[in-house]
């Protein structure tokens, strides 16, 4: 018996088509030839968290800290404990196992750490599915491969599991505990990934905060020609004065007086430049390329686009939706005319009539193999999805896919630019212009010519030679102002994340992380997004992200090694070489070690201002902070045991008024642990109590103004106490603290006396 796991129900149930003679059993799906298809939901193991490894990782104290399994172990999700079972059993009645993950390196390890999870000794193949449609699958599973190639893609995503518990586990409780020390409350959690993310939103709120606009000024000078008009902009010395550091001219008059020397002063052509310029066709989209083109056509954030490109991917319209690549591969080409054939039904902005030009005999740069590594671009499938059916959200993403697809069948865009060098009175002056050739390909994205004409400069010059003679025909002296940063949404986050050498701290790494796949991958950063939304470090205003307080608060003490993307961008990097077996998963896993060490190292110096909201201790001016104590809640003072101030809690917060109006102001010994006792005025009169109530909580009644204090006789351990008679008014008796000690006392006139007699 062969048995494929799939990653989860929808690419079992593509499995068990392609492979015939299906029948239905409970978790799994018999099928013809005795194959048997079963599957995962994700992930079915879960890494343990501290306190599974050992109890005291249950409280978080800087002292535990690093938390290092010594050997890492996973369980089994509550959730998918009955699937697990089914999978089990079928691993052991099968001959071979067939790891049908997703075509990742997450997909690879969720299968792989079930199979080791359970001992398999099985022989094992992969399937590599980047299409769920009857062709593909049929394909695929004609071309099995050993699952021992594909051991650097699983140690990639071990080691991306283990190095984000590293961090999250002892980071996030560093730092929650140095912040709970300074008055702030719930967790900050930590992330690898998450926090230079954060750091990048916030950076830019604090650009935008403290930006101070400069106004500036650029001179455009119409000249005439005997065969048009051309507009020229002032090419400024470099050296000129009333210049800033980024070359813009500060100084009007310096633009007016120009103007008013060249007015009637001869000008002529001095130069001109013509190239024959090719823009290659549009390449089909990644995933992150689609998110962020849908952020800026449609609005949608990063996780919608992923959700609605996985539903297309399950009803079999579009290939894999996870795809990091933007190439396609050449055996790919034997699909086009089917797809072309799907996509002429697309009745919307004439793209049927687009497609009926589409030529496949183009060749465009997006077919090729060397770029095509687990997956390839998103591209439309052979199933045609009767486009009229979909959602709209459905519908504009998979036009986005069919155009990108279409354009690989257009030629080259190709346009002629010319750039003419105008000299009067020895100042120069430039006009560039644009003659298309071949629209080519940009005839699909004909509704977006308008702003591509804006962004590339389409003036049409006219006919001229060099040393042409012009005339001054007008002016203007546009006066223009600096404007901030605009900030991140969604969409331009992901690509930040994507571009992640633009916001590096040190500038000889961007060429190194330019090649680079930035932080995240293309499953996981619409998530990481979204995460931050959730855990409250950013929020929406506007359709922008900005942020929060708590997320302001953690940048500023949060070391750089952390919050800027150099770190972790170079983990990233290390975890491709994981992947192509240039650095084996031990000697990651000890670099992330040491790392962990160093962060941790370097937080003993840490000073954390005290929050806004926090309440300081009246004696050191230190944060107070609630604590749960044997009898309950109370607030005891962050800089003990230095300073030993508690108050009692009420509500939540520290009830200074009634703490204070209940202390006396006498001390004395705690003859339990040796600090202070207090007197206190309860509802039943004075008594005293050990200021440590959270350790010791000793308290004694009051003699005369002092502290009744007397060692039981019986254990020499603990220290009677007067208590009055449930069933008799006015009746006294003592008993020893000690909860082991069954000594009890009569009353002798407030003091200890003679032990009770025995009952008869």
């Amino acid at each position: 018996m062969r048995l494929y796991i799939a990653e989860k129900p929808s690419l079992a149930r593509a499995i068990a088509e392609g492979l015939g003679g299906q029948h239905k059993k409970n978790g799994c799906i018999e099928c013809a030839n005795g194959n048997v298809v079963t599957w995962c939901f994700g992930h079915i193991l879960e890494q343990l968290d501290p306190n599974e490894y050992d109890e005291k990782y249950a409280h978080w104290h800087l002292d535990d800290l690093p938390i290092i399994p010594e050997r890492w172990k996973l369980k089994v999700k509550k959730d998918a404990r009955d699937q697990y079972k089914i999978i089990k059993d079928l691993i052991g009645k099968c001959d071979e196992v067939v790891n049908a993950g997703d075509p990742d390196r997450e997909g690879q390890l969720l299968v792989d750490e079930v199979l080791q999870y359970v001992g398999n000794k099985k022989p094992v193949k992969r399937i590599l599915l980047n299409a769920l449609d009857d062709k593909s699958v049929k394909e695929a599973l004609q071309a099995l491969r050993p699952n021992e190639n594909f051991v650097g893609m699983r140690n990639a995503a071990l080691g991306r599991s283990r190095a984000d518990w590293l961090v999250g586990m002892n980071l996030s409780r560093l730092y929650t505990i140095k912040a709970h020390d300074a008055g702030y409350d719930g967790v900050l959690s930590v992330g690898r990934v998450q926090t230079p993310t954060m750091a990048l939103v916030v950076r830019r709120e604090n650009e935008i905060t403290h930006f101070k606009p400069t106004t500036h000024y650029v001179a455009q000078v119409l000249f005439h020609h005997a065969n048009g008009n051309i507009q020229a902009s002032w090419k400024m010395p470099k050296d000129m004065d009333g210049l800033d550091e980024e070359g813009r001219l500060l100084d009007a008059s310096i633009a007016e007086g120009l103007i008013a020397r060249i007015q009637s002063v001869p000008a002529k052509i001095e130069k001109i430049e013509q190239q024959k310029k090719q823009e290659g066709q549009h390449l089909p989209y990644s995933l992150s390329a689609l998110q962020i083109e849908a952020g800026r056509r449609h609005g949608y954030t990063p996780q919608q686009v992923l959700d609605t490109m996985q539903k297309l991917y399950e009803q079999k319209f579009t290939t894999y939706p996870r795809s990091d690549c933007d190439y396609l591969p050449t055996n790919q080409l034997s699909d086009a005319p089917a797809i072309l054939k799907n996509l002429a039904g697309i009745q919307k902005d004439g793209f049927s009539a687009l497609v009926a030009k589409a030529d496949t005999s183009i060749r465009s740069r997006a077919w090729n193999d060397k770029k095509i590594s687990a997956h390839h671009a998103i591209i439309p499938t052979t199933v045609n999805p009767k486009f009229e059916s979909l959602s709209e959200i459905e519908q504009n993403l998979y036009y986005m896919v069919a155009q990108a697809y279409l354009a690989q069948f257009f030629p080259i865009h190709t346009y002629q630019a010319t750039r003419i060098t105008i000299e009067s009175d020895g100042e120069h002056f430039i006009a560039n212009g644009k003659a298309i050739l071949v629209n080519g390909w940009k005839d699909i994205y004909a509704k977006n010519k308008a702003e591509d004409d804006e962004k590339e400069g389409s003036a049409i010059l006219p006919d001229c030679q060099e040393g042409d003679s012009v005339t001054f025909a007008g002016s203007k002296i546009l006066e223009k102002e600096t404007k901030p940063p605009k900030r991140f949404n969604p969409s331009t986050l992901l690509k930040a994340m994507k571009e992640i050498y633009k916001y590096v701290k040190d500038p000889s790494l961007k060429a190194e992380l330019k090649e680079c796949s930035g932080i995240g991958t293309e499953a996981t950063r619409a998530g990481i997004i979204d995460g931050l939304q959730k855990r409250g470090f950013l929020a929406i205003d506007k359709k922008n992200l900005v942020p929060t307080d708590k997320a302001c608060m953690a940048i500023k003490f949060l070391p750089e090694t952390i919050t800027y993307p150099d770190t972790t961008a170079v983990w990233e990097e290390e975890l491709e070489e994981v992947l192509n077996g240039s650095l084996s998963l031990d000697d990651f896993q000890q670099k992330q070690e040491a790392k962990i060490r160093d962060f941790l190292k370097a937080a003993e110096s840490i000073h954390i201002a005290p929050a806004k909201n926090a309440v300081l201790c009246p004696n050191c001016h230190k944060p107070m902070k609630r604590r749960k104590g044997k009898n309950g809640f109370f607030w005891g003072c962050t800089g003990y045991p230095e300073c030993k101030t508690t108050f009692p809690d009420k509500n939540g917060k520290p009830d200074l008024k009634a703490h204070k109006s209940a202390r006396t102001g006498k001390t004395a010994t705690c003859p339990k642990c040796g600090k202070n006792l207090i007197q206190i005025k309860g509802s039943k009169g004075l008594f005293w109590a050990c200021e440590d109530r959270d350790t010791c909580g000793a308290t004694f009644n009051d003699e005369h103004g002092k502290p009744s204090i007397h060692l039981c006789p019986t254990c020499k351990k603990g220290y009677l106490s007067r208590y009055e008679s449930r069933k008799k008014k006015g009746a006294f008796f003592w008993a020893c603290s000690d909860r082991n000690c069954k000594t009890f006392l009569q009353d002798d006139n407030g003091k200890p006396g003679e032990p009770f007699p025995p009952r008869s």
